[in-house]
């Protein structure tokens, strides 16, 4: 009420792509954590590089994605995590 009444604005909600990630890799190897995603194709499976500032990038396998999801409703603020790179080509190994 207070903001309508005094012309202030509310936030705008966006809305950005999850996924919880099974690092292959380095220091934190076997361990699940989540990234966000702009890769549209994105899916479960895929073996991704992710961004990881601590540590550098690690390899990982995406175990869960999810689509569309309101920054203010998940529990980790978006400006502190970190992000999926890219997905690797398996064709390519």
């Amino acid at each position: 009420m207070i903001h309508s009444l005094s012309g202030g604005m509310l936030s705008s909600h966006s809305k950005h792509d999850y996924a919880k990630v099974l690092l292959l890799d380095g220091e934190r190897q076997n361990e699940a954590l989540w990234f966000v995603s702009e890769i549209p194709l994105l899916k479960q499976g895929d073996i991704v590089v992710v961004q990881n500032s601590s540590y550098g990038q690690n390899t990982g396998r995406v175990l869960r994605v999810d689509k569309e999801v309101d920054e203010f409703s998940f529990p980790i603020p978006y400006k502190r995590m970190k992000k999926i790179i890219k997905i690797i080509d398996e064709n390519n190994k």
